[in-house]
């Protein structure tokens, strides 16, 4: 199981980290998403590019690297 690390700058509420955990939680590959307001931690067989566009298509403004 890989594990990946997103940083993340722009979040600004828990409505925000709710919603990224949600996005980040449906999509196929990934078995845990423990995400705050500067990042996330993603386990699962997800691959990056996957978690980094289901973040950035929330349109939230937030960016991730």
């Amino acid at each position: 199981m890989a594990q990946h690390t997103l940083t993340f700058k722009g979040v600004a509420n828990t409505d925000q980290v709710n919603r990224i955990t949600t996005a980040l939680m449906t999509l196929d590959g990934v078995d845990s998403a423990e995400v705050g307001r500067h990042g996330a931690e993603v386990e699962g067989r997800a691959r990056r590019e996957a978690l980094i566009r289901a973040v950035e298509a929330l349109n939230l403004g937030i960016r991730v690297s």
